[in-house]
């Protein structure tokens, strides 16, 4: 077991360039030290606004402690909410989404507007004012179709993202589009891993037979450094440059997030087992068919595709030390008519595929490294600089935080 004191010393003590010591992938302090200063002080991907279309409909999340509502109000915007009662504490939503014209708590009736006001709470007597005692606020914001949370008192900028994200997911007009398929599993496995597997495709050629039908594993087009080290990245960017599809590699001066669109195998254009476009109606304003896809990751929990034909969204939340559940949504145009402009099978298999096969990967690694025998082994800087990347940002981002909370101890 570590103390937020023994975390920083691990921190100071690891080796760039190397995987983490044991205690990050397992321990359950590290784990709260995790939550504490990632989890609840980042800006964290809740659902693709596609999700909730209409008033009423809501999603709830469990991140750590905290439970919480994401809900879309009836003026049209979306927030988010505890997920606790201000009479007692009771959660208000068990379900993990659903539509409701209000939030009404089963215990004892309290009624909430969608924009999180008391309505209604039965005899509470002459001097309780119901503008004392509506829903705890959650810091939220949607970025271009795609809804983040932050449950952190001041919540970092987004000012930047929310540029850069409307100049490289606008053309494919989220706003538009609907939830044609939703997968949630759970990886036994800590949160780190699933996002280290992502973040490098050394084990694609060997592990994903159906992805790498049509996705690239050349390193220098999906891991940290510019796509245009490689020729057809490079050729791709120019050509989707051209047509006022914004595609050069952006990154965030800390390495948060990123936007990349980079091309796929040959002639495919999507995701599917013969690469031909899975949906027959073109998301958006996307020039053409073969324009690849967006690449888009921000810490601590998505990445995401965004294709010609669909959309993918995946979002990662940290169960316990060694459990975390990845959820992926297909969003195709919302005119498209299932059985008439795409078939489910072939809209998802792939990927369904995929995330089996990189669940059994980081649940074995997992496994490896709970061995007394584990130590931190070497990233290879060729094909696993995205990797890299991410440990460096996890790194510095727990640092910083745990030396505020230090200070803050000593005042």
């Amino acid at each position: 077991m570590q103390s937020e004191a023994e975390v920083f010393s691990l921190l100071k003590g690891r080796r760039p360039g190397y995987s983490l010591p044991q205690a990050f992938y397992g321990d359950s302090n590290v784990f709260q030290a995790d939550l504490k200063h990632i989890w609840y002080k980042e800006w964290v991907f809740a659902v693709p606004a596609a999700e909730l279309p209409k008033s009423g409909n809501y999603v709830t999340l469990q991140i750590g402690a905290y439970s919480i509502i994401v809900v879309r109000g009836s003026d049209g915007a979306i927030r988010a909410f505890h997920n606790s009662c201000r009479h007692r504490g009771s959660r208000i939503c068990a379900s993990a989404k659903g539509s409701s014209p209000k939030l009404v708590c089963p215990y004892h009736q309290w009624t909430y507007e969608l924009d999180g006001k008391l309505l209604w709470a039965r005899e509470m007597g002459p001097d309780f004012n119901p503008d004392d005692h509506g829903l705890k606020t959650v810091h939220c914001v949607n970025v271009s179709g795609m809804v983040f949370i932050c449950l952190a008192r001041v919540a970092p900028s987004t000012s930047e993202l929310e540029k850069q994200a409307a100049r490289y997911l606008g053309p494919h007009d989220l706003g538009n589009l609907k939830v044609a398929h939703q997968s949630t599993i759970t990886e036994q496995a800590n949160w780190k891993l699933v996002l280290e597997n992502n973040r490098e495709c050394y084990h694609c050629s060997g592990s994903h037979p159906s992805l790498c039908r049509t996705f690239p594993d050349d390193p220098n087009l999906v891991g940290g450094d510019d796509s245009t080290t490689s020729n057809a990245g490079r050729d791709h960017v120019e050509r989707c440059e051209r047509a006022g599809l914004p595609s050069k590699y952006t990154i965030d001066p800390t390495e948060q997030w990123r936007f990349v669109r980079i091309p796929f195998l040959g002639d495919a254009v999507s995701y599917t087992m013969d690469g031909k476009a899975a949906v027959s109606k073109r998301v958006g304003s996307i020039p053409f068919d073969n324009a690849g896809s967006c690449l888009f990751f921000h810490y601590p929990n998505t990445w995401n595709h965004f294709l010609s034909d669909q959309v993918l969204t995946f979002r990662v939340l940290p169960v316990g030390p060694m459990e975390t559940q990845v959820t992926t949504t297909w969003l195709v145009h919302k005119d498209a008519e299932e059985g008439v402009d795409y078939d489910i099978k072939r809209l998802t298999e792939v990927w369904i595929n995929t995330n089996d096969e990189d669940r059994q990967i980081v649940e074995e690694n997992q496994i490896g490294i709970n061995s007394p025998a584990y130590e931190p082994g070497p990233y290879s800087p060729a094909q696993e600089s995205g990797v890299i990347q991410f440990i460096d940002w996890y790194a510095q981002a727990l640092e910083k935080s745990l030396i505020g909370g230090f200070k803050v101890a000593a005042e």
